[in-house]
């Protein structure tokens, strides 16, 4: 199981270093240096984040992305969701159904403690918060 996808890594990698570039219109060409990832790749997630009011698009020759919101207003918990679905450790599998012993299970009852843990950490990372990470 993974918890951070390799989508959702680069999302984050990209806003950290536009936000670090004092939010200004920055090109697919240079994040895809910076970032030294496949552009269609890159560009698809910019475009993801785009369609999803996290980015600002710009046409043109100048053309590039900046933050639609602020540093602070970006949490890891919406980039996950958008990237992966919503945030599940566990998904009661069996054999590619639905458990029958879902209701019962004392498994269960314990990981989704777990995800309730995990999530109300993950809610508390935001986009500022790991910038200011970066500092330190």
């Amino acid at each position: 199981m993974k918890l951070i996808t390799r989508d959702t890594d680069y999302s984050i990698r990209a806003l950290i270093y536009i936000a670090q570039n004092n939010n200004r219109i920055t090109s697919i060409t240079e994040l895809v240096k910076k970032l030294d990832t496949p552009r269609p790749f890159l560009r698809k997630i910019l475009q993801i984040l785009s369609n999803n009011n996290i980015l600002e698009s710009y046409k043109g020759k100048n053309g590039g992305f900046k933050l639609a919101k602020k540093p602070e207003e970006i949490y890891l918990l919406d980039l996950i969701e958008i990237f992966q679905g919503k945030f599940k450790i566990n998904e009661c599998l069996f054999k590619k159904k639905i458990c029958p012993d879902q209701a019962n299970c004392r498994l269960k009852y314990k990981l989704d403690e777990i995800e309730k843990l995990v999530e109300h950490k993950i809610k508390e990372i935001n986009l500022q918060s790991l910038l200011a990470a970066d500092k330190q």
